[in-house]
């Protein structure tokens, strides 16, 4: 067995990553019994979904960082899709880059992933061009979420904002409600569907059920960056029952091309 050491960092009221992306790589393990995964996790404050807040939040990435680096970790992961993405079009290669600096500057040559390049190189990974997503933000916020998007190139259909401020109020939210909120999506024309553009709205107990009842792809910003961290690893993609990314069957994209 290979023990494989995952750091996150995480905003300060996140219940979510460190619930869901365990949860998946044990369940890898079911099928995959020779990789075993362990989390570490450095934590940047963070309260409530605003620009303000996120930008704070932002601001103690290489403090993070550095923490995780004295734990020699395989992988990091930084997971919040909504700071970066509100940071404007392709921040999630500079946020990259400065984690990796800050890993490098302390002798980790761990790799690095973005929950928001995760998701744009799952979208890919699945060759689709256009998709419907659902966020817990605000209105204002969500245009920020779509407007990265299509500026890397995928087309979003139509989006549904939850319209929840408060960010330990998104990780109460029923995943088990997205079976039916996804349904109030324009799904015309639609490739894929992201259940979730956000890593602190729960959506892992709904993504094959919702995949099943709507015959598209679904993943979630969660699910991408598995799939990412899992490509890093030289792991195969493989995850029992979370949608046809983590089916193996998808390879992720060169990090260059993501």
């Amino acid at each position: 067995m290979t023990t494989h050491h995952i750091g996150m960092i995480v905003p300060s009221s996140n219940l979510t990553m460190e619930t869901e992306l365990p949860r998946m790589l044990r369940s890898r393990e079911s099928v995959e019994p020779e990789d075993h995964f362990v989390f570490h996790s450095s934590r940047t404050r963070m309260q409530r979904v605003t620009p303000e807040q996120l930008r704070g939040m932002n601001a103690q990435t290489e403090r993070a960082a550095l923490e995780l680096a004295d734990a020699r970790p395989d992988v990091v992961a930084s997971a919040c899709l909504v700071a970066i993405m509100a940071q404007g079009p392709g921040h999630h290669c500079t946020a990259e880059a400065e984690i990796k600096a800050a890993l490098r500057g302390e002798g980790s040559q761990a790799p690095v992933v973005s929950s928001a390049g995760a998701l744009l190189s799952g979208i890919e990974a699945l060759g689709a061009r256009r998709v419907a997503v659902v966020t817990p933000y605000m209105k204002d916020l969500t245009a920020m979420v779509t407007g990265y998007l299509e500026d890397a190139g995928t087309e979003v259909v139509d989006a549904l904002s939850l319209e929840v401020p408060d960010n330990l109020a998104v990780a109460r939210l029923d995943p088990d409600a997205l079976r039916e909120h996804w349904r109030r999506l324009n799904l015309a024309g639609a490739d894929a569907i992201v259940l979730s553009a956000c890593v602190q709205m729960p959506s892992l107990s709904a993504i094959q059920n919702v995949e099943d009842a709507s015959g598209l792809p679904v993943l979630s910003a969660a699910t991408a960056t598995v799939h990412r961290v899992l490509t890093e690893l030289g792991l195969p993609t493989v995850v029992p029952e979370a949608g046809r990314l983590l089916s193996g069957a998808y390879p992720a994209p060169s990090p260059a091309a993501a």
